[in-house]
């Protein structure tokens, strides 16, 4: 019988060991994944806030689009991740199970054992069956060595009282972690079919949206393009701007002109270094916001044969916010041309960044500026109550991609 107890024993140690490793995994994703959700809910929050604050605005059909897209994008993560939470939970709770049932198979050999070692304290349980047992010895020893059983048996018995105790509390504990983790999943679940409802009316308005776009796409199309042309415009006078600056810092250092990289000073080493210390943590250039137009080259939304070039993001924020420039630097231009909204020039190094569609500007060129710092006031279009920033980080002239540099974007 104690053979078959210890034997027991050793399986659910075993089990024990196998699963710790991966429960503690399991534990980690699972806190990841809640972190990533709530995040979805958070940004999910913002695009209902936007959309509330310029609910009495006429908003362009191409925005529309935008903002259709985008919240789709982000419940269809929502959903994904609810269910990748969902489906972890379930595997937690097939773990746990599994364990229910090893502790109760091992408490039932107990009790069992227990039950048996009761019956036979019992039956030899008088002072004078023990006595007898002491004196029928054949020597000093063999009755040192009974003695010593008895005291075992005693303390055996104690133990396997305790272990008893503890494998109950344990089978509780887990039992009641199975009950939450059941009500966990219940409520993912129901969660995911309210968000799945949320979706499916969104894609519905995009849809007939899309479809009264379609009867007139060369109109549509037009714009995008004249649209993306503004923006080359631009990039290219601030590629100019960059390469003034570079050649600027090449002549004062002495060196030649030709040269594609700033000459940076000891500090401006230092100060380059730090910048790409913070490499993924930097913070956002607003307080609150929104990526509606990711980096780089992407398929228009009503016409896939379109492309769209962004050298940097859109972020769109609440009317009134601020620009806050991401990190210490010093700004080398407040770039103002016709029919463009003002842009601020921050170099960080030979890292650069850029502060596009401001309304109002609170610093000059050759100014200091520190971390989260307000460099000037967003603008907000009164005919759509938009209020977008365009933001970008280049070195030198090398355009990067901001949602590597910037914390969670």
């Amino acid at each position: 019988m104690r053979k078959i107890t210890n034997r027991n024993t050793f399986i659910v140690l075993l089990i024990f060991l196998a699963s710790n490793g991966v429960v503690f995994s399991q534990n980690n994703k699972q806190k990841e994944l809640e972190t990533r959700r709530q995040e979805l809910r958070r940004e999910i929050q913002k695009i209902t806030e936007l959309r509330s604050e310029n609910k009495s605005k006429e908003k362009s059909q191409l925005s529309l689009i935008e903002d259709f897209n985008y919240k789709i994008s982000v419940l269809n993560n929502l959903i994904k991740v609810t269910n990748q939470q969902a489906n972890l939970l379930t595997r937690e709770i097939n773990s746990n199970q599994k364990q229910i049932t090893a502790l109760r198979n091992e408490l039932k050999q107990l009790k069992a054992d227990y039950a048996n070692m009761i019956v036979k304290s019992y039956k030899s349980k008088n002072e004078q069956s023990r006595i007898m047992f002491l004196l029928s010895s054949n020597d000093f020893k063999q009755a040192y060595k009974r003695l010593q059983y008895i005291k075992q048996y005693s303390n055996h018995q104690k133990e396997q009282g305790e272990s008893i105790k503890t494998k109950t509390i344990e089978l509780q504990d887990i039992n009641i972690k199975l009950s939450k983790q059941k009500e966990d999943k219940n409520a993912l679940i129901t969660e995911n079919r309210v968000t799945q409802k949320s979706l499916e009316a969104e894609r519905k308005e995009h849809q007939s949206l899309i479809k009264s776009i379609k009867k007139n796409l060369n109109f549509y199309t037009a714009q995008i393009r004249t649209k993306q042309r503004e923006a080359n415009k631009i990039d290219r006078e601030l590629e100019r701007i960059i390469k003034a600056a570079i050649v600027r810092s090449n002549k004062k250092a002495g060196k030649s002109s030709t040269s594609k990289g700033f000459a940076l000073t000891a500090e401006e080493k230092v100060l380059a270094s730090k910048f790409v210390s913070n490499k993924g943590k930097l913070p956002w250039p607003v307080e609150k916001g929104i990526v509606k137009g990711k980096y780089g080259i992407q398929p228009s939304l009503i016409d896939k044969s379109l492309p769209i070039r962004r050298n940097g993001v859109i972020i769109a924020t609440e009317k009134g916010a601020k620009a806050r420039a991401i990190f210490n630097g010093e700004v080398i231009d407040v770039v103002k041309m016709k029919n463009v909204k003002p842009i601020v020039i921050i170099r960080h190094g030979n890292y650069i960044t850029y502060y596009k569609n401001l309304s109002k500007v609170y610093v000059k060129e050759g100014d200091k500026v520190t971390t989260k710092q307000e460099i000037g006031e967003i603008f907000t279009n009164r005919t759509n109550g938009e209020t977008n920033l365009s933001f970008g980080i280049s070195k030198e002239s090398s355009t990067q991609n901001p949602a590597s540099w910037i914390y969670k974007m």
